[in-house]
């Protein structure tokens, strides 16, 4: 997708050259190896008539041509860039809005279309809803072509704001400037400095953000503090083109339970300017249960490969789900969005219709948390996870919680379920899989086949691969129960659950 910035670069600030163009003659026929299709210009009066998947909007040209169209929504009439031409569809940004949509509300908040979240925040959340059932629908149908029970109604959230418990934002030399800014600039804008989320397509910038509505408290109040004391103790932000500066990001946790976690992350060591930022942020921000800091010199941000040390109280704080409790670290994986998952982990748990008596197979399993979650109903549980610090969390978090039935284990599923395996610890009865947006690899998909469970959960939060995977396994299994859950209000995206039972052979 172009951006605003690059577009203007692009269409306003680009000089026009003249060039000879180069020709190429064969069998009597000249052709024009320079020749550039001709670039399309704005649509105007364009009518919004559906939403399509991702966020997308759809409109039909004369022709039948199809225009997928970012920021609208059914019922606008909007002036359209066009940002891809291609034999059969296009796609397009919104330069105006010619005339709102009926069902088009005012965003409640300042960074809306220029920050990249919350897109849809000028829609009505229970229209949010219908749109999002809809999309499942139209997924599962279209990619899995295979038969399907009926869609029972999503779960919305009862939070539509303040749901998120962990946030992550970055520190950058360059602001993301908005087309407005450029567009209307009196002199040239130098570089200044950002504290907030990634600009949409651009690695290098960076959206200052003032007022959160995704986290609770002291989120805000944290960037205000940190803004203002880096700034005027001028302690460098990240260079991202020149890798070079200290700041990086800032990653808050807040816990249902009221506990807070924070890690400030910095490319080297700087020791006086680390303390007194520590001790500025723990002076200033109160109720703060663990304050860590990493050191990450790597050209990416991920710090799953780096050490985080604990500067001052626990290195991890408590989350509960029902009467469940869980640590989380600074680098763990745990839903982002506390009140939902327990919204989405009883489907899982109801689908799973365990008595007591069945071993359950958690795949994907990251920290155990839907296995612990389902545990009351399990004779035992067996959680499989790539990632080997997961595991070790996972562990900590079944002896939390007094289970010694849950037993964990790193590597690949189709490497650890081997017959003898399943000799020691028994073959599964259910299975519940809750893979990345990627889904599940084919060698896995292979395994599940092999194993023939009577029953498997597939949570995903990718209808669309997950409705690619439901076709491959429908070798062996029928759909019979599908619930759509949404844990992020404001986005296109959303999560389903689908039961898949053997077929009687």
């Amino acid at each position: 997708m172009i951006t605003q910035e690059r577009d203007y670069q692009r269409n306003i600030l680009s000089p026009v050259f003249g060039f000879l163009k180069p020709k190429f003659v064969l069998l009597s026929k000249t052709i024009n190896l320079s020749r550039k299709k001709k670039k399309q210009g704005p649509l105007t009066n364009i009518l919004i008539e559906s939403y399509a998947a991702e966020g997308k909007s759809i409109a039909r040209l004369e022709g039948g041509k199809v225009l997928f169209v970012d920021n609208a929504i059914p019922g606008d009439v909007v002036d359209v860039g066009i940002t891809k031409d291609k034999t059969s569809w296009m796609q397009g940004r919104v330069l105006r809005v010619v005339q709102p949509s009926p069902q088009r509300i005012e965003p409640f908040c300042q960074h809306f279309g220029v920050c990249g979240g919350c897109k849809w925040q000028m829609l009505p959340y229970a229209q949010q809803l219908i749109y999002k059932q809809q999309q499942v629908a139209d997924q599962l149908q279209r990619i899995g072509q295979v038969d399907l029970p009926e869609l029972q109604t999503i779960i919305g959230s009862p939070h539509e704001r303040y749901y998120r418990n962990k946030l992550e934002f970055t520190f950058s030399t360059s602001r993301y400037l908005s087309f407005e800014e450029i567009e209307h600039r009196e002199e040239k804008i130098t570089q200044q400095p950002a504290l907030g989320f990634h600009a949409p397509g651009l690695f290098d910038k960076v959206v200052e953000i003032h007022t959160c509505y995704l986290q609770h408290e002291p989120t805000n109040k944290l960037l205000t503090v940190v803004r203002e004391y880096t700034q005027a103790n001028n302690l460098p932000y990240y260079d991202f083109k020149a890798q070079y500066g200290w700041l990086r990001n800032v990653i808050i946790r807040v816990a249902s339970t009221g506990e807070v976690l924070i890690n400030l992350v910095m490319h080297h060591e700087d020791e006086p300017n680390r303390i007194g930022l520590l001790e500025h942020i723990k002076t200033n921000i109160l109720g703060i249960t663990s304050l860590n800091y990493t050191l990450n010199g790597k050209m990416n941000d991920t710090i799953y490969d780096q050490d985080v040390i604990c500067y001052d109280g626990k290195p991890w704080i408590e989350e509960k789900l029902e009467n469940f409790r869980f640590k989380i670290s600074p680098k763990s994986f745990f839903q982002t969005n506390t009140y939902q998952a327990e919204a989405l982990y009883r489907v899982t748990r109801e689908f799973a219709g365990l008595t007591g008596e069945q071993t359950l197979y958690d795949l994907y399993c990251g920290t155990g948390s839907i296995g612990i979650f389902c545990s009351a109903g399990a004779k035992k549980v067996i959680g499989i996870e790539v990632v080997e610090e997961a595991i070790k969390d996972a562990y900590e978090n079944a002896a939390l919680n007094g289970l010694d039935h849950c037993k964990f284990y790193a590597g690949d599923v189709e490497k650890i379920c081997t017959d003898s395996f399943f000799a020691e610890h028994g073959r599964p009865d259910v299975i519940i899989t809750d893979p990345p947006r990627a889904g599940m690899t084919p060698k896995l998909i292979a395994q599940l086949l092999k194993m023939r469970a009577p029953k498997v959960v597939y949570v995903s939060c990718n209808p669309a691969t997950q409705a690619r995977d439901l076709q491959l396994l429908d070798e062996a299994y029928v759909i019979t129960r599908l619930q759509p859950v949404d844990m992020f209000p404001h986005t296109h995206h959303i999560e389903n659950v689908a039961l898949l039972e053997l077929r009687m052979e």
